[in-house]
Protein backbone atom coordinates (compact mmCIF):
# COMPACT_ATOMS: atom_id res chain seq x y z
CA UNK A 1 0.00 0.00 0.00
CA UNK A 2 1.11 3.29 -0.91
CA UNK A 3 1.77 5.51 1.47
CA UNK A 4 1.88 9.66 2.24
CA UNK A 5 4.16 11.21 4.30
CA UNK A 6 4.17 13.92 6.56
CA UNK A 7 7.19 16.09 6.12
CA UNK A 8 7.08 18.65 9.36
CA UNK A 9 9.95 21.86 9.07
CA UNK A 10 10.41 24.30 12.18
CA UNK A 11 10.45 27.91 10.93
CA UNK A 12 13.87 29.00 9.28
CA UNK A 13 15.38 31.24 12.12
CA UNK A 14 14.34 27.95 14.39
CA UNK A 15 15.60 24.85 12.91
CA UNK A 16 19.13 23.18 13.35
CA UNK A 17 20.88 25.54 15.08
CA UNK A 18 23.70 23.24 16.13
CA UNK A 19 24.43 23.67 12.12
CA UNK A 20 25.18 27.24 12.56
CA UNK A 21 28.50 27.71 11.24
CA UNK A 22 28.28 25.14 9.16
CA UNK A 23 28.19 27.42 6.00
CA UNK A 24 27.55 31.16 5.73
CA UNK A 25 23.61 31.36 5.44
CA UNK A 26 22.30 28.75 7.58
CA UNK A 27 18.51 29.38 6.79
CA UNK A 28 19.45 28.67 3.27
CA UNK A 29 21.22 25.31 4.10
CA UNK A 30 18.15 24.04 6.20
CA UNK A 31 15.97 25.07 3.22
CA UNK A 32 18.14 23.16 0.86
CA UNK A 33 18.01 20.21 3.25
CA UNK A 34 14.35 20.43 3.29
CA UNK A 35 13.69 20.39 -0.63
CA UNK A 36 16.36 17.49 -1.51
CA UNK A 37 14.72 15.86 1.04
CA UNK A 38 11.26 16.10 -0.52
CA UNK A 39 12.34 15.83 -3.79
CA UNK A 40 13.92 11.86 -3.18
CA UNK A 41 10.74 10.85 -1.24
CA UNK A 42 8.49 12.22 -4.07
CA UNK A 43 10.52 10.40 -6.66
CA UNK A 44 10.45 6.93 -4.83
CA UNK A 45 8.58 3.96 -5.04
CA UNK A 46 5.45 3.09 -2.83
CA UNK A 47 5.47 6.96 -1.82
CA UNK A 48 1.65 8.03 -2.93
CA UNK A 49 2.13 11.56 -2.12
CA UNK A 50 4.63 14.18 0.36
CA UNK A 51 2.79 16.78 2.29
CA UNK A 52 4.96 19.17 4.51
CA UNK A 53 3.66 20.65 7.75
CA UNK A 54 5.12 24.43 7.97
CA UNK A 55 4.35 27.69 9.34
CA UNK A 56 7.55 29.31 7.68
CA UNK A 57 5.92 31.51 4.55
CA UNK A 58 9.29 31.17 2.93
CA UNK A 59 9.34 27.32 2.95
CA UNK A 60 5.51 27.33 2.40
CA UNK A 61 5.95 29.19 -0.60
CA UNK A 62 9.06 27.62 -1.98
CA UNK A 63 7.37 24.31 -1.31
CA UNK A 64 3.94 24.81 -3.14
CA UNK A 65 5.82 26.38 -6.17
CA UNK A 66 7.63 22.95 -6.65
CA UNK A 67 3.60 21.62 -6.71
CA UNK A 68 4.20 19.53 -2.97
CA UNK A 69 1.35 20.48 -0.60
CA UNK A 70 1.65 22.12 2.41
CA UNK A 71 -0.56 21.73 5.50
CA UNK A 72 0.02 24.99 8.14
CA UNK A 73 1.53 23.95 11.81
CA UNK A 74 -1.81 25.68 13.40
CA UNK A 75 -1.12 23.85 16.51
CA UNK A 76 2.57 25.28 16.74
CA UNK A 77 2.95 23.16 19.87
CA UNK A 78 5.73 20.85 18.81
CA UNK A 79 6.94 18.01 15.90
CA UNK A 80 4.55 15.43 17.73
CA UNK A 81 1.36 17.81 17.80
CA UNK A 82 2.17 18.81 14.03
CA UNK A 83 2.28 15.44 13.21
CA UNK A 84 -1.13 14.29 14.86
CA UNK A 85 -2.85 17.60 12.90
CA UNK A 86 -1.50 16.03 9.78
CA UNK A 87 -2.25 12.95 10.30
CA UNK A 88 -6.08 13.63 11.02
CA UNK A 89 -6.26 15.81 7.89
CA UNK A 90 -4.90 12.85 5.83
CA UNK A 91 -7.11 10.14 7.54
CA UNK A 92 -10.52 12.77 7.19
CA UNK A 93 -9.68 12.38 3.32
CA UNK A 94 -9.67 8.98 3.21
CA UNK A 95 -5.84 8.34 3.44
CA UNK A 96 -4.98 4.57 4.16
CA UNK A 97 -1.40 4.91 5.22
CA UNK A 98 0.27 7.36 6.51
CA UNK A 99 3.92 8.32 7.45
CA UNK A 100 6.19 10.71 9.07
CA UNK A 101 9.56 11.22 7.56
CA UNK A 102 12.13 13.93 9.00
CA UNK A 103 13.05 17.30 6.68
CA UNK A 104 16.63 16.56 7.61
CA UNK A 105 18.15 13.95 4.90
CA UNK A 106 20.08 15.75 2.19
CA UNK A 107 21.51 12.27 1.23
CA UNK A 108 18.30 10.52 0.81
CA UNK A 109 18.08 8.08 -2.18
CA UNK A 110 14.47 7.29 -3.46
CA UNK A 111 15.51 3.74 -3.87
CA UNK A 112 16.84 3.67 -0.28
CA UNK A 113 13.19 4.89 1.05
CA UNK A 114 11.38 2.56 -1.41
CA UNK A 115 13.39 -0.37 0.16
CA UNK A 116 12.78 0.55 3.83
CA UNK A 117 8.82 0.73 2.54
CA UNK A 118 8.84 -2.44 1.25
CA UNK A 119 10.59 -4.07 4.81
CA UNK A 120 8.01 -2.33 6.31
CA UNK A 121 5.09 -4.12 4.66
CA UNK A 122 1.72 -3.51 6.20
CA UNK A 123 3.51 -2.84 10.07
CA UNK A 124 3.78 0.04 12.06
CA UNK A 125 6.94 0.50 11.66
CA UNK A 126 10.28 2.76 12.16
CA UNK A 127 13.73 3.38 11.12
CA UNK A 128 16.15 4.93 13.45
CA UNK A 129 18.95 7.06 13.15
CA UNK A 130 22.65 6.26 12.14
CA UNK A 131 23.07 6.66 15.99
CA UNK A 132 20.41 4.26 16.71
CA UNK A 133 18.43 6.76 18.85
CA UNK A 134 16.49 8.94 17.22
CA UNK A 135 13.80 8.47 14.20
CA UNK A 136 14.02 9.08 10.74
CA UNK A 137 10.74 7.60 9.12
CA UNK A 138 7.73 6.17 11.26
CA UNK A 139 4.42 4.60 9.25
CA UNK A 140 1.63 3.60 10.69
CA UNK A 141 -0.14 0.59 9.90
CA UNK A 142 -2.80 1.32 7.10
CA UNK A 143 -6.30 3.00 8.63
CA UNK A 144 -4.60 3.59 12.33
CA UNK A 145 -3.33 6.31 13.70
CA UNK A 146 0.49 7.66 13.60
CA UNK A 147 1.32 8.19 16.87
CA UNK A 148 4.15 9.83 16.95
CA UNK A 149 6.71 9.98 19.68
CA UNK A 150 9.92 11.91 18.35
CA UNK A 151 11.92 13.25 20.44
CA UNK A 152 15.17 12.77 22.73
CA UNK A 153 14.92 8.72 22.62
CA UNK A 154 12.13 8.27 19.75
CA UNK A 155 13.80 4.90 18.36
CA UNK A 156 13.17 3.29 21.77
CA UNK A 157 9.88 5.40 22.15
CA UNK A 158 8.66 3.65 19.05
CA UNK A 159 9.76 0.38 19.57
CA UNK A 160 7.56 0.65 22.98
CA UNK A 161 5.00 1.53 20.67
CA UNK A 162 4.80 -1.46 18.81
CA UNK A 163 6.90 -0.42 15.75
CA UNK A 164 8.90 -2.71 14.19
CA UNK A 165 12.54 -1.68 13.82
CA UNK A 166 13.81 -1.59 9.80
CA UNK A 167 17.29 -2.19 9.61
CA UNK A 168 18.84 -2.56 6.09
CA UNK A 169 21.15 -0.99 3.63
CA UNK A 170 19.66 2.06 3.34
CA UNK A 171 21.95 4.48 5.41
CA UNK A 172 21.34 7.31 3.24
CA UNK A 173 17.60 7.20 5.32
CA UNK A 174 18.70 7.10 8.32
CA UNK A 175 21.69 10.08 7.91
CA UNK A 176 19.98 12.85 9.26
CA UNK A 177 21.98 15.91 10.13
CA UNK A 178 21.94 17.63 13.32
CA UNK A 179 25.62 18.30 13.60
CA UNK A 180 28.90 19.48 11.13
CA UNK A 181 29.65 15.62 12.23
CA UNK A 182 26.22 14.47 10.61
CA UNK A 183 26.87 16.55 7.76
CA UNK A 184 30.31 15.14 7.16
CA UNK A 185 28.58 11.94 6.78
CA UNK A 186 25.78 12.88 4.86
CA UNK A 187 28.07 14.68 1.82
CA UNK A 188 30.07 11.03 2.19
CA UNK A 189 26.97 9.46 1.14
CA UNK A 190 26.91 11.69 -1.49
CA UNK A 191 23.94 15.13 -1.25
CA UNK A 192 21.03 16.60 -3.39
CA UNK A 193 21.85 19.17 -5.54
CA UNK A 194 20.64 22.02 -3.67
CA UNK A 195 22.66 21.14 -0.21
CA UNK A 196 25.49 20.10 -2.68
CA UNK A 197 25.44 23.63 -3.99
CA UNK A 198 24.67 25.30 -0.70
CA UNK A 199 28.18 23.63 0.90
CA UNK A 200 30.61 22.71 -2.37
CA UNK A 201 29.68 26.17 -4.55
CA UNK A 202 31.43 25.59 -8.13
Amino acid sequence: MSSHLLVPIKPLHLAKSRLRGAVGDHTALVAAVAHDTVAAARNAAGVAAVVVITSDPELAASFAGAGVEVLPDTPASGLNAALRHGDELLRERGVRRVGALQADLPALKPEALAAALRAAGDDRSFCPDRHGTGTTLLLAEPGRPLDPRFGAGSADAHADSGAKALHGPWESLRCDVDTEGDLAAATALGLGPRTRSRLLPG
